[in-house]
């Protein structure tokens, strides 16, 4: 496989990751059916074709539809800004774990245990 190819097959999965992401925060927002196209062609990885096949639709319509729900997702983001928000707080939290750790609070100290407890939660979440 030539380089390029290697670099547009990682832009296609991060493009894929952002737009599960994405799903993850407004998908209740879609509409029904849209969100079984969505689900079936990001989380469940069908193709089109399979997609096409499964609802008795043409693939050319399950092509239109990921296309706008994916611009409606991208436009939930751009208003609401949901995606960003909670990205920033999870990098802050990295961000004060890593400080406590290079302040020596120990995780065998009863409160440093429940810190880092508390921050391993809020990040894995």
């Amino acid at each position: 496989m030539m380089r390029g190819q290697e670099q547009s097959i990682e832009q296609r999965l991060e493009e894929r990751v952002y737009l599960s992401m994405l799903y993850d925060f407004y998908g209740a927002l879609l509409k029904e059916n849209n969100r079984r196209i969505f689900e079936a062609y990001i989380q469940e990885d069908y193709s089109i074709s399979e997609i096409a096949e499964e609802m008795e639709i043409s693939r050319q319509a399950v092509h239109d539809a990921v296309k706008r729900i994916t611009k409606q997702l991208k436009g939930y983001e751009e208003k609401l800004g949901l995606l960003e928000r909670f990205e920033r707080q999870r990098d802050e939290m990295k961000r004060l774990h890593e400080c406590l750790q290079e302040m020596n609070i120990s995780e065998e100290d009863p409160k440093g245990k429940e810190i880092f407890q508390i921050l391993s939660e809020i990040i894995e979440s």
